[in-house]
């Protein structure tokens, strides 16, 4: 994956030079419309081969929030301009610094908190093998990721059960769970999974062509083909 190596170093340098005024502005609007607060959001992730470092994204949170890692379509957590960031992704542009440093790559699965990593299992663990990537397989499939699970808890949330129409079972006691925890089953036990497979799959299936392919459908939001669907 020398190439990919390579194309990540050079791009990501070009487009730090290309996006620098956008930053900025974006710097500007961050600390005018969410005063009280630090412009950049940094975390620990995991990244190639397990080993920790730090994201850098645009803050789209309020500064005092519960914490939780998913969030959902409507979250009050996240503020007006936050939303307009999360749904454009400029949120991400800051990536392109982590993809420069070597941190990241371009295509990859999108590096978890800390946790998350612990449960992958066997085979599983190939993926960890991967430098996390600003887009990837499976962050095309779940671009919408939030709204997708929005839509699940108010699908569950149903006063006739009978019009559920979902793919798997629901965990015992959810008439209990609050929306939160619902977000964070379905993120853990449907999505969580998935994600696995997707990455397993481009691991074992690596193209540089697909690559670029993911990139530009990234950027101009049109659907590729991968794995036999379209992401």
């Amino acid at each position: 994956m020398l190439i990919k190596y390579i194309f990540d170093r050079v791009v990501s340098f070009i487009g730090l030079l290309f996006v620098c005024p956008i930053i900025l502005i974006v710097a500007i609007l961050i600390k005018i419309k969410m005063p009280g607060g630090p412009v950049f959001f940094v975390q620990k992730r995991v990244g190639l081969d397990g080993k920790l470092f730090t994201i850098h994204k645009f803050r789209t949170m309020m500064v005092e929030h519960d914490g939780s890692s998913v969030s959902v379509a409507g979250d009050s957590r996240i503020t007006p301009l936050g939303s307009t960031l999360r749904h454009y992704k400029i949120d991400e542009l800051p990536e392109l610094w982590d993809v420069l440093i070597g941190n990241m790559s371009f295509v990859g699965p999108r590096p978890d908190v800390p946790g998350y990593a612990d449960r992958l299992e066997g085979e599983d663990r190939i993926v960890l093998k991967l430098r996390p990537g600003v887009t990837g397989p499976a962050t095309l499939k779940y671009r919408v990721e939030d709204e997708m699970i929005s839509k699940f808890v108010s699908e569950v949330r149903k006063s006739n059960h009978d019009d559920r129409h979902l793919p798997f079972n629901l965990p015992e006691g959810v008439e209990q769970m609050t929306d939160q925890e619902l977000a964070e089953w379905y993120n853990d036990y449907v999505i969580y999974p998935d994600k696995v497979r997707i990455n397993k799959f481009y691991y074992n299936n690596y193209s540089f062509i697909k690559d670029i392919e993911m990139i530009f459908a990234t950027v101009l939001g049109f659907k590729v083909e991968f794995n036999g669907e379209k992401i």
